[in-house]
């Protein structure tokens, strides 16, 4: 057999053998995944969708005035209590400085009715002396004119004295209740001055609308001049603290998806930059495909609606943003 002949018949060895150690070489990845971990087969899928955030609609409540500070428009982004409109609040600093007053002489009145009620406690423990007083000069002159040694208009005169006394113990005992009952209407009076003075400051602060959390103006409703009141919205507010992914499932791939499981969210916004998310709401019933929706994967007729939370601490993510979320697919059932 020449040389020639030899080379040929074992370039098929070569290559069975080659395939042969390959195949060893690949062989343990195909293993049970009770041996060697996680299927490698599932794979991911990825949604497609745009952000979405909460959006209040804010407007101004107990005023009705003309807006005379309207900072910001559309797409500002905006920290928690950053002022968002004012109105005109001249009237109702008004109506404060007015309530203040009022206060104020609510709580001289108070100081003085105290006072009065003072004298005629005084006035009452004098009397109460000068009365004891007149009654013993009335015994002594009684005893006298028993003996002889007095008169009876003596006795008369001490015991018209008393009576005297008396009477004017009486009157100023009613005093005092006159002037407790003056005391507390005029607390009274103050309290409702002084809660009427809170509620108007309170009603002061609605002058000024602000923003109860942060996030971005996605709509100025209003204009400076505009007569704004309960109802009339100015700005709708998104916010950015909590924002979320709306996107879809094919049929064949929802129970492969699970509550709560992780999701790579990424955006065209910021290449390269991965966003952490989990699938906070899986909706329980099929819809036709949305004529809106994208999908890697081939379009379907039923979709299944997924929510997937996104971490946004930096405000990065704004609502209309075109988003992707990579999801891993387990296997069904589990």
């Amino acid at each position: 057999m020449t040389r020639r002949r030899r080379a040929l018949l074992l370039i098929p060895v070569i290559v069975v053998l080659a395939a042969g150690g390959y195949g060893l070489w690949q062989w343990p990845l195909r293993l049970p995944t009770a041996w060697f971990g996680p299927q490698a087969g599932l794979g991911r899928v990825t949604v497609s969708g745009n952000i979405e955030a909460h959006e209040s609609i804010l407007s101004f409540t107990q005023v009705q005035a003309p807006i005379v500070e309207l900072p910001f428009d559309e797409g500002a982004i905006v920290a928690h209590d950053t002022v968002l409109a004012r109105v005109d609040d001249r009237l109702y600093r008004q109506q404060v400085e007015i309530d203040r007053a009022n206060q104020q002489v609510a709580t001289a009145q108070i100081a003085v009715n105290e006072s009065s009620l003072l004298a005629a406690q005084s006035n009452v423990a004098s009397d109460q002396f000068d009365l004891a007083e007149k009654q013993k000069d009335y015994v002594r002159a009684e005893d006298l004119m028993k003996t002889a040694a007095g008169s009876v208009q003596s006795r008369d005169l001490a015991f018209t004295a008393a009576r005297q006394s008396a009477a004017t113990l009486a009157h100023d005992q009613a005093m005092v209740q006159v002037a407790t009952t003056n005391v507390a209407l005029a607390q009274a009076n103050a309290a409702a001055t002084g809660a009427k003075l809170a509620l108007d400051e309170v009603t002061l602060g609605y002058t000024t609308l602000r923003a109860p959390f942060g996030g971005v103006i996605s709509v100025r409703e209003a204009e400076l001049g505009q007569l704004a009141g309960p109802g009339v919205a100015i700005v709708t507010l998104d916010d950015l603290d909590h924002v979320w992914l709306r996107a879809y499932v094919n049929e064949q791939d929802i129970g492969k998806v699970r509550l709560s499981e992780a999701a790579d969210v990424t955006t065209d916004s910021y290449p390269g930059k991965t966003y952490r998310g989990h699938i906070s709401f899986i909706s329980p019933d099929a819809e036709f495909t949305p004529k809106t929706v994208e999908t890697h994967a081939e379009r379907v007729t039923l979709v299944y609606r997924i929510r997937i939370d996104i971490d946004n601490p930096t405000h990065e993510l704004l609502p209309g943003m075109p988003t992707d979320a990579s999801i891993a697919l387990l296997p069904p059932g589990k």
